[in-house]
C-alpha cells in the first residue's frame, strides 16, 4: 500500500456544506497514519487558525523530544563521539518523520473574465484547489482569498489568473471536481480550450500545477449516482491531456464528513443550505462518498493509477512548516501632541473616566484600575481600548443606540471609565 494524503477536504467552516470538524478530521488522519493533511474549504481560509493551533497542539510532546534530541546530538558532535551521533541521528529521523504537517489552502472560485466583472449571474466561478507550499505561497493565498471577497464577491468569493499569476509564487495547484474548469470544458466538449487553459496553468505553475482526479462511485440510497457516471467520462481525457503536457496526476476524494456513517447528516445539511425539503425528488445531493476515506480505501479505488496516490506524498514533500501565530494587529490610534505613548495616554483617559463617574478615586477604586491598566498593558492592549473608547463615544455623541454593556467586557473598571460600558464592576461586585 503506498502512502497516501487528502489534499481536497472541506470543514465546517465551508458553510452549510461542510460537516466536518477540523479536530475530527486530524484525528481520523493521524489514527490511519497519515503524515499530513490540507484543508481546503470553499472559497475561505476561516478554519486555517484552528487548524493550525489544532496541529501544533497534536505535535508538540514529539516536537519536545526532538529538541532534547538536538540538544544531546550537538553535545556528541562537540565530544567527537561518532557513535552516538549516528544513533542520536537516527532518532532524530525517526521523531521527524512522526510530525503531522499541516497544509493551508483553499478552494477557489475562478471568474470567468475578470474577477471586477459581474454580468453573468451563471458566472459563480470555477473551482480550483490552491495550497501553500511555504510561508510565501501561504501570505500570497491570503491576499488572493482577501481579493475575492472584497472585490470579486459575486454570489461567491471569485478570484481571476490575473490576479492567480500574480501571486503564483509558493503555491501549489491543483485541477479540482467536476466543477473545475477543465473539467467542465471536457463535459462541454470543448477539449482544446480544455488544453490551452491547461498550458497556462502549466505555464504559470510549472511543476506546481496538478490534474486531480476523483473517483464517487456509489449505489447508496439517495445518493447521486450520476456524478460517478460524469467522472468516469472527464477522467480519462483528464489523464491523457496530464500525459500530453507531462502534468502529474493526483488523487483526491472531496471529503465533506468525517465518517461514512455521517453522509445522512450531512445529507440533510445539504437540505437546509439549499431550502429543500428531504423528500424533494428535485433537490441536491451527493454521492454519499465524500468522508475522510483511510489510505488504504483510497488505495483500492485508485489501484489501477498508483501514481496518483503516491503523488499526494510528492505534494506533501513540497511543503514547508511555518508559523502563522503573530500579535495582534491593530490600527496605530492618533495620539494628542501631549502623549507619545498608547499606556500613558490611556491611563489618562481612565483617571479622568474615573473622576467623572467617581469624583476622587478611593484607594480601592484605584487599585483596581491600576490591576486592569497593568493588565492592558502587558497584553499589548492599550491601543485596542483606545480605539473601542473612541468609535463608542462617537456614536453615543451621535445618538447611535449602543447598549450598556455585555459579557466578561461589562467587569471592566477600565471600560467604565473609558464610557465603553454604563455598569459600575465594583458597584455590583463584577
Amino acid at each position: 500500500m503506498s502512502p497516501f494524503i487528502h489534499l481536497h477536504v472541506h470543514t465546517q467552516y465551508s458553510v452549510l456544506d461542510g460537516q466536518a470538524s477540523v479536530t475530527a478530521l486530524v484525528d481520523k488522519a493521524i489514527s490511519d497514519g497519515m503524515p499530513g493533511i490540507a484543508i481546503t474549504d470553499h472559497g475561505n481560509m476561516f478554519g486555517i487558525k484552528e487548524f493550525y493551533n489544532y496541529v501544533k497542539k497534536k505535535n508538540s510532546k514529539v516536537n519536545d523530544q526532538i529538541k532534547e534530541v538536538k540538544k544531546s546530538l550537538e553535545q556528541a558532535r562537540e565530544q567527537n563521539n561518532q557513535d552516538a551521533t549516528e544513533d542520536l541521528q537516527k532518532e532524530l529521523n525517526a521523531l521527524n518523520s512522526k510530525i503531522f504537517k499541516p497544509i493551508f489552502g483553499c478552494e477557489m472560485y475562478v471568474a470567468k473574465e475578470s474577477l471586477h466583472t459581474h454580468v453573468d449571474k451563471k458566472d459563480t466561478g470555477r473551482h480550483l484547489v490552491v495550497l501553500a507550499k511555504n510561508e510565501t505561497g501561504y501570505h500570497n493565498l491570503v491576499k488572493i482569498v482577501s481579493q475575492a471577497w472584497t472585490e470579486g464577491f459575486y454570489s461567491h468569493p471569485r478570484t481571476d489568473k490575473k490576479a492567480l499569476a500574480e501571486h503564483h509564487e509558493g503555491l501549489i495547484v491543483c485541477s479540482a471536481c467536476l466543477g473545475g474548469e477543465i473539467p467542465r470544458l471536457i463535459q462541454a466538449g470543448d477539449i482544446e480550450e480544455a488544453e490551452k487553459q491547461v498550458k497556462w496553468f502549466k505555464d504559470t505553475f510549472g511543476d506546481d500545477y496538478y490534474i486531480e482526479i476523483q473517483r464517487h462511485k456509489t449505489n447508496l440510497p439517495g445518493a447521486n449516482t450520476e456524478v460517478f457516471e460524469r467522472q468516469q467520462e472527464v477522467n480519462p481525457e483528464l489523464i491523457r491531456i496530464a500525459r500530453k503536457f507531462d502534468i502529474k496526476i493526483v488523487a483526491t476524494n472531496d471529503v465533506h464528513f468525517v465518517n461514512e456513517d455521517d453522509a445522512d447528516a450531512h445529507d440533510r445539511l445539504i437540505c437546509v443550505s439549499t431550502n429543500k425539503a428531504v423528500d424533494d425528488p428535485m433537490r441536491m445531493r451527493y454521492t454519499k462518498q465524500e468522508w475522510l476515506k483511510s489510505q488504504s480505501e483510497m488505495n483500492d479505488i485508485f489501484s489501477d493509477i498508483p501514481e496518483a496516490i503516491e503523488n499526494t506524498m510528492e505534494i506533501l514533500d513540497k511543503v514547508t512548516t511555518y508559523s502563522i501565530d503573530h500579535k495582534p494587529i491593530l490600527p496605530n490610534f492618533p495620539l494628542p501632541d501631549d502623549f507619545t505613548d498608547n499606556d500613558d495616554y490611556l491611563r489618562y483617559l481612565t483617571y479622568e473616566g474615573a473622576k467623572r463617574r467617581w469624583g476622587t478615586p478611593t484607594k480601592e477604586q484605584c487599585e483596581r484600575l491600576d490591576f486592569e491598566l497593568d493588565t492592558i498593558k502587558n497584553m499589548g492592549f492599550p491601543g485596542y481600548f483606545l480605539i473601542v473608547q473612541d468609535f463608542i463615544q462617537a456614536g453615543r455623541d451621535r445618538g447611535v443606540s449602543i447598549g450598556p454593556g455585555r459579557g466578561s467586557a461589562a467587569g471592566s473598571a477600565v471600560a467604565y471609565c473609558l464610557g465603553i460600558t454604563q455598569l459600575d464592576p465594583l458597584k455590583y461586585d463584577l
